[in-house]
């Protein structure tokens, strides 16, 4: 009865600790993605469009596919030196890795290497 009483507060602890876990688990793996992905796109003679196909093929390799929406990359501004921005949306389902799902964004900068 005692075991029954205790299994019904620790087990949901356990599993909400896992799903946090599991979160930034896949979180920071995103970020490393974009962060990466837009330090390739950075390189002399690159476009941002090797550097999103460089971080969806981070991502494909560590995260389910079908948890990213989209990956953007495009030039921008850095404290007024020519940059590259990489944008990763995806979800994370809110139990395991089904059910209802928590969106999220994060995004990798670097400056543009030039040939200066």
């Amino acid at each position: 009865m005692d075991f029954v009483l205790v299994s019904m507060l620790v087990v949901p602890l356990f599993l909400g600790i896992l799903q946090v876990g599991l979160y930034l688990y896949v979180r920071n793996t995103v970020t490393a993605a974009a962060s990466e992905g837009a330090h390739y796109a950075a390189v002399l003679n690159r476009t941002p469009a090797d550097g999103q196909a460089r971080t969806r093929e981070l991502i494909s390799g560590v995260v389910n596919d079908r948890l990213v929406d989209s990956v953007d990359a495009s030039a921008t501004d850095i404290d007024g030196q020519p940059g590259v921005e990489v944008v990763v949306r995806a979800h994370m389902p809110a139990l395991g890795l089904w059910g209802p799902s928590v969106d999220f964004s994060v995004a990798g900068h670097a400056v543009k290497e030039t040939g200066e």
